[in-house]
């Protein structure tokens, strides 16, 4: 049956879509009030790698059924992506981004992990292609991810050790 399968990448397409128009306005907003970007050279290879993780699900994955279960852990992170983007507001962007004298963010998942978006993330770059499944895609794109948010980590912590509380 093909439409599932449809109907799950285009509601991930413009999640993803959305999100990029209200991290934009964020961004904007923030960088008008003195925000600063830090290490935006990854930023291009991150934006390549989801670009081509949801690329290369639409050639492989459309048309394909979906396991019940990964399906079930991929809306559950769905809720928690929610969590984070309500618990930031306008502090919530795909950047690295410091605000000075702003406080650090310590409600919501953040009382329990220092970068709740990036385990969300993590979580959903292996479960939708294992609803579909593709278990080397998986694989593949959670290295890539790996790989990327190591240097984005290590930047962001690096720039949030160097903030004034």
């Amino acid at each position: 049956m093909l439409w599932p399968s449809i109907a799950l990448l285009a509601f991930v397409t413009l999640q993803r879509l959305a999100e990029l128009a209200h991290a934009r306005r964020n961004t904007a907003a923030l960088l008008a009030r003195g925000g600063r970007e830090i290490s935006p050279r990854h930023y291009p290879y991150m934006v390549a790698m989801h670009a081509a993780w949801l690329i290369g699900l639409w050639l492989l994955a459309a048309g394909r059924s979906i396991n019940p279960f990964w399906l079930i852990v991929f809306m559950l992170l769905q809720g928690l992506r929610v969590w984070v983007l309500v618990t930031l507001k306008e502090r919530w962007t795909t950047r690295i981004l410091v605000l000075p004298g702003a406080p650090l963010v310590t409600k919501g998942p953040y009382r329990f992990l220092n970068h709740p978006n990036y385990a969300v993330v993590a979580g959903e770059i292996a479960a939708l292609p294992l609803a579909f499944g593709l278990p080397l895609y998986a694989v593949v794109f959670s290295l890539l991810n790996g790989a990327i948010l190591a240097v984005r980590i290590h930047a962001e912590n690096a720039a949030l050790n160097r903030a004034p509380t």
